[in-house]
């Protein structure tokens, strides 16, 4: 059965006010950009943010007042560093922040993944992660009683969204690249919205099943969207817009320069063709992919 949506059927049906939502999964790249725009342009209010290294989705998101809470490991322009958005909004008490590392908020997916409610960890021990942060308790191993570790809470995001390469009509799903904690993300939620460069047809999934990482009975929605990552890369698609990130960072430096970043980026535009034309055909052309490199044939047969 197809499960292919708009973009803006998608974000209305599955993303509900006061969701919690996980997002940039892949760390540096697939960051489903046009999703999170997607969440701005309908005004969702009171989101819980989820992930590891978010970039400037995150800080777009809560410069728009989207978000009332994030659990993450960093948050800011990994080129260029502060985020101004999310420094404000922490300044001025706005924002609650539950602060994580990379391998924390791996392991709290992972326990949700898994239907328990923590896991054991060394990491993070003779740190200030833990302090006030209610995923992290002390606890004692039955097999180790004279050593301390922390149990991570599990975390269970009602939506997580992705950007993959490609995937058929049902959600199943082909990607390659840094994975960073896109499996855990899908595996702990309780929906995901899969947002794909290229629909194909079933037999070019079926044809490489190794490289299929979600199974289409994972998926709530699928949307088709074409450079719905821009600014981050896509492997094989597109390179990451240096440019992009640099010119964020100097136009949001302010409030007043962030709603007209905004104004100029997502409200005006109304979906993600329209912000591509925006960015310009030169600029297009520039990301392309300028040499492939393609994997060796695997042959399946028996």
């Amino acid at each position: 059965m197809s499960k292919l949506l708009s973009m803006p059927g998608a974000i209305s049906d599955f993303v509900p006010d006061g969701a919690s939502v996980a997002l940039g999964l892949q760390m540096e790249q697939m960051i489903p950009f046009a999703a999170g725009h997607e969440i701005i342009r309908q005004k969702k209010r009171g989101l819980t943010l989820i992930g590891p290294i978010s970039d400037i989705l995150f800080d777009q998101i809560i410069a728009a007042g989207c978000a009332e809470q994030v659990i993450a490991a960093w948050v800011g322009n990994v080129m260029m560093g502060s985020a101004y958005n999310f420094r404000r909004a922490v300044e001025q008490d706005e924002l609650k922040i539950f602060n994580m590392t990379n391998f924390t908020v791996t392991l709290a997916l992972q326990a949700g993944a898994m239907g328990v409610p923590f896991l054991p960890t060394r990491t993070a021990l003779g740190s200030d992660v833990p302090k006030g942060n209610h995923f992290f308790y002390q606890i004692f191993s039955p097999f180790t009683p004279k050593e301390p570790l922390w149990a991570v809470r599990a975390l269970n995001p009602e939506v997580t969204i992705v950007h993959v390469q490609r995937s058929d009509a049902e959600g199943n799903a082909h990607c390659w690249g840094n994975f960073g904690v896109l499996l855990e993300g899908v595996r702990a939620a309780k929906r995901v919205i899969v947002v794909a460069e290229e629909i194909v047809e079933p037999e070019v999934i079926a044809s490489d099943p190794n490289r299929t990482v979600i199974p289409g009975f994972m998926v709530s929605a699928v949307v088709h969207c074409r450079y719905g990552a821009h600014p981050s890369p896509v492997q094989g698609y597109h390179n990451r817009d240096n440019a992009f990130f640099r010119q964020y960072h100097q136009q949001t430096k302010t409030k007043a320069d962030s709603d007209a970043w905004l104004e100029r980026w997502i409200y005006s535009v109304p979906d993600r063709r329209a912000y591509m034309n925006q960015l310009g055909a030169c600029r297009v052309e520039e990301l392309a992919v300028k040499q492939h490199a393609y994997a060796a044939q695997t042959d399946y047969g028996c």
